[in-house]
């Protein structure tokens, strides 16, 4: 691990931050795709009786914020404060509980702050040089890093801003962009010397490639800085010639890089913590940020690993604070498989576009955590959405729980007796050992599909059983079903708590088994004894009606954003050929095929792929017919993960062209598990 070294085991106390979200406009899909799996990982984490203390806060400073609040006539702190508070309001409304949420123009962030940089000064790491900023001649003045954009050294794009390439995500210092432009202005810019202050990075060298070795969370978070680091590191200026931010100490004509502050809100908002929360010393921020005995796990977008995995652990580990155990760095987000694009109108917003519309938190919580692997891009649709929501949420989830307790209530006027059958028991454990495994892998996708698998197997438990056959001709049995169903119900709804707090509250208040968020794995084996209630059904299908609403709003937002289908294809991201041959792409023959009972266009395959028959889930239903599939060769993609799709898993990809669903094949007869190269 790195300088924390933090003792594995479910005593470690647990920090887990999320980015802070930028203080100069409303949440959007882009912003949940970390939010919402940060909140879902803590609440796992809690699921296995670990102490953990949860945190964020609003990112107040920056040149981004003066801009647009000079563009307003307004003063940064009125905008930035105003955007802090839509923010604390609005998690709440999705679920996302931190535990403190602050924001970085806090005293407690600007003491801690200006304390850190005196302690980087104080052991040798912080020097002062001339360097070259950004001038424009017309308006006679300097301009910082958003000031100013032009052509990114590293990968050409014409569009980059002064601080940071969104194409190559490289972070940029002052003088480093190429055919500068004032944003200002909108004149050309001119290159002037300026004194500033620089954080001696090159020295972190060595510490930086023990520290990304031994780095927990997603492997992009570990891939990237490797070639950072190999490629040689430059030392960054930390100051701005701005009124917007923490002064630097003793130098009141600067004020600090907006990523120096930044994440030192993380150490901020838990001394808040600790200070507000009456069951803890005030001191027990330091627990974490000065304790070798405790873990902290980051949870990132993509867009921002070189902050968090290079800037970051260095400032820390040069002032003598604890440095992140794990970093999770989220994929991309497109919209109707095109970049996520606010400016361009490719965006879903948070309040318009969902709050609004009333769908419930637990949708779009689901949605998000298990439709791809956190460090994958989420390609978010509405049509998309909507099969989830209904093929997943409510027919396999909230149809199985309804079922089992509105027989059980209507027949027994409460919980059955019974007892707990093998292979239920079996089930259960193996869902919690999933689950488990998933929290240790980092993996909030397999956190849902480990309650949803478990509901599915519920599923096929009582239609097996067909309990309500069974109320007539053998009673005993029936209750002995039902007192299964109904703890599978319990365990599922417990092991999907994480992903969907609020349905899983609702499942516990049916079976009257108390408080659900504070329950932790020991209790998915325990049984029902509470006097159940009349249910309601969970979740209501998302109509037709609404999606083609939706989706004509997306598009008339989007219009003619100037891309054709011809320039995107041929714009299409390329990728290396090292990253093709990760692929596990092989033949296959099917051995069975059946439809899936209650879906549309899914049916359920068994293929032979050399050395083992794996399961497969797949959209042919009303394309093929199931008899007609038995025995053909089809090619699929072994190596992805595990996907739940209607409460099966899906054990690999079957590659098809087109509406009709063409099946790749082969023309001669390769034999299964022979490797397409």
């Amino acid at each position: 691990m790195t300088d924390n070294d933090a003792a594995d085991d479910s005593e470690t106390p647990t920090l887990v931050t999320c980015a802070l979200p930028y203080a100069n406009g409303k949440a959007h899909l882009g912003h949940l795709r970390t939010y919402i799996p940060g909140d879902a990982y803590t609440r796992a984490l809690r699921k296995q009786g670990r102490e953990v203390t949860f945190v964020c806060g609003s990112d107040m400073h920056g040149t981004p914020i003066v801009v647009n609040a000079e563009e307003q006539g307004r003063e940064p702190e009125e905008l930035a404060m105003e955007y802090h508070d839509y923010f604390e309001r609005t998690f709440p409304r999705i679920d996302v509980d931190f535990d403190n949420y602050g924001h970085t123009h806090e005293e407690s962030n600007f003491r801690r702050t200006q304390q850190i940089v005196r302690a980087l000064e104080d052991a040798g790491h912080v020097y002062e040089d001339e360097m070259k900023v950004a001038y424009d001649p017309e308006t006679e003045r300097t301009l910082p890093d958003r000031y100013v954009e032009g052509t990114c050294p590293y990968c050409d794009n014409e569009e980059a801003r002064g601080d940071e390439c969104d194409e190559c995500g490289r972070h940029l210092e002052p003088g480093e962009i190429e055919n500068p432009v004032s944003k200002v202005s909108g004149a050309p810019a001119e290159y002037v010397e300026q004194t500033h202050k620089f954080f001696a990075l090159s020295e972190f060298r060595d510490f930086l490639s023990e520290f990304v070795d031994d780095l927990e969370g997603t492997s992009n978070a570990r891939n990237q800085p490797k070639q950072w680091i190999e490629e040689g590191l430059q030392d960054w200026c930390i100051t701005r010639d701005l009124d917007w931010g923490v002064p630097y100490p003793n130098d009141e004509d600067l004020v600090l890089y907006v990523w120096v502050d930044a994440p030192i809100e993380y150490i901020s908002s838990t001394e808040e913590w600790a200070a507000k929360d009456d069951d803890v010393p005030d001191d027990a921020w330091e627990r974490y940020w000065r304790n070798d005995d405790s873990e902290i796990v980051h949870v990132i977008g993509g867009d921002i690993i070189q902050h968090h995995c290079v800037f970051w652990p260095s400032v820390l580990h040069g002032a003598g604070y604890s440095t992140p155990d794990a970093v999770m760095a989220s994929g991309l987000v497109k919209i109707n498989d095109r970049a996520f694009s606010t400016s361009k109108g490719r965006a879903v917003w948070l309040d318009e576009d969902y709050l609004d519309e009333e769908f419930p938190a637990d949708f779009i919580r689901y949605y998000i955590v298990s439709y791809t692997g956190f460090e994958n891009d989420l390609n978010f649709s509405w049509s998309l959405f909507q099969e989830r929501v209904n093929n997943e949420l409510v027919d396999t989830f909230g149809n199985f729980v309804y079922r089992s307790a509105l027989l059980a209530h209507d027949n027994f006027e409460g919980t059955p007796d019974g007892e707990l059958e093998d292979e239920v028991r079996g089930e259960i454990e193996s869902a919690v050992d999933r689950f488990e495994g998933a929290i240790d892998d980092y993996n909030v996708k397999e956190v849902a599909e480990a309650g949803m698998a478990l509901a599915g197997f519920g599923n096929e438990y009582v239609q097996r059983n067909e309990p309500w056959n069974l109320m007539d001709e053998d009673e005993e049995r029936a209750a002995e079903v039902l007192y299964n169903c109904l703890a599978v119900a319990k365990a599922s709804s417990l092991l999907l708590e994480p992903v969907m707090p609020s349905a899983a509250e609702r499942v516990w208040e049916t079976l009257d088994e108390g408080d659900v968020h504070g329950a932790t794995l020991d209790d998915a084996l325990e049984p029902v004894e509470g006097d159940l209630q009349e249910p309601e059904h969970l979740f209501e299908q998302v109509d037709d009606e609404d999606i083609e609403r939706l989706e004509t709003r997306l598009q008339e937002r989007i219009g003619d954003d100037g891309e054709t289908e011809e320039e995107e294809e041929t714009e299409a991201d390329e990728i290396p050929f090292e990253r093709f041959e990760e692929l596990d792409i092989r033949v296959a023959r099917v051995e069975t095929a059946e439809e899936i009972e209650d879906s549309d266009s899914l049916l359920l395959l068994n293929v032979d792929i050399g050395d083992e028959v794996r399961q497969v889930v797949a959209g042919l239903k009303g394309l093929h017919a199931p008899d007609e599939l038995v025995g053909e060769r089809v090619v699929v993609v072994t190596n992805l993960e595990t996907a739940t799709i209607f409460g099966y898993d899906s054990e690999a990809m079957l590659l098809a062209a087109g509406e009709d669903a063409d099946l790749l094949t082969t023309v001669g007869d390769s034999e299964p598990g022979t490797q397409v190269m």
